[in-house]
C-alpha cells in the first residue's frame, strides 16, 4: 500500500520574485490583503507555513492611497511611551502627510501572522511615498491590483 506524502518547502528550494505595486487610489484594506497574501506565499503551490515562500514586494506612490467612508478623519492609529498618560492619538491623515510608509507597514503586518516569521516577511515589503525606488536592478514586475 503506497502512502501519500504532503510536501513540504525546504528553506533553500524556495525562489523569490520581485514584484512593484502603484499604490495610486487603491483602497488602503485591499492593497493590504494582496500584499500579505504575496508575502506569505499563499498563492503559490509550495507554500509552508514554517518556511518564507513570499515574495519581495515594493510599494510606489504611499502618499496618494484611497480609503473609503471617513477613515482619513476618524481612522485613529495609538502609540504609547511607556509614561503615565503617554497616549498619543493620530489620525490617517495626519499620518499620510507625517510618514505614510507607516500606514502601509501598519495594515499589512496586521494581516501577518503572530509569529518569529512575520518579522521576515515585514523585511520583505519596501514601501516608497514617491513614484521613485531604488531597486531596478532586481528587475520587479508589476502587480495588478483590482
Amino acid at each position: 500500500m503506497s502512502t501519500i506524502r504532503t510536501y513540504q518547502a525546504k528553506v533553500g528550494e524556495v525562489a523569490s520574485t520581485w514584484y512593484v505595486v502603484d499604490a495610486t487610489d487603491l483602497v488602503l484594506g485591499r492593497l493590504a490583503t494582496v500584499i500579505a497574501t504575496k508575502l506569505t506565499g499563499k498563492d503559490k503551490p509550495q507554500y509552508s507555513p514554517h518556511v518564507l515562500t513570499g515574495d519581495t514586494i515594493i510599494v510606489i506612490n504611499a502618499k496618494s492611497i484611497a480609503v473609503t467612508g471617513a477613515k482619513m478623519t476618524d481612522k485613529k492609529y495609538y502609540r504609547h511611551s511607556g509614561y503615565p498618560g503617554g497616549l498619543t492619538e493620530t489620525t490617517l491623515e495626519e499620518q499620510l502627510q507625517k510618514d505614510p510608509r507607516r500606514v502601509i507597514e501598519h495594515a499589512v503586518r496586521g494581516m501577518l501572522p503572530k509569529n518569529k516569521l512575520a518579522r521576515h516577511m515585514m523585511g520583505r515589503l519596501h514601501v516608497y511615498p514617491g513614484s521613485e525606488h531604488p531597486h531596478a536592478p532586481q528587475q520587479p514586475k508589476e502587480l495588478k491590483v483590482k
